[in-house]
């Protein structure tokens, strides 16, 4: 088996509720399915805060197995 491992940072809205760049995730998921691969695991850890006006910052893992 193959596999590709890649890291996406997901922001935290400055108002409201959820991530700010969830589109950046969807484009890193489906780039690797044009290439063969499909997401076989994903985990994240909550990064805290970068500052003021920063918001939380969480990190995606995400593994990809090739078909």
């Amino acid at each position: 088996m193959q596999y590709v491992v890649l890291q996406v940072t997901l922001k935290e809205k400055f108002i409201g509720t959820g991530s700010g760049n969830l589109s950046q995730l969807e484009n890193v998921i489906n780039e690797q399915a044009k290439k063969g691969y499909r997401l076989h695991t994903i985990s994240t850890t909550s990064a805290g805060s970068s500052g003021l006006l920063g918001g939380d910052r969480i990190q995606a893992t995400l593994v990809f197995e090739k078909l």
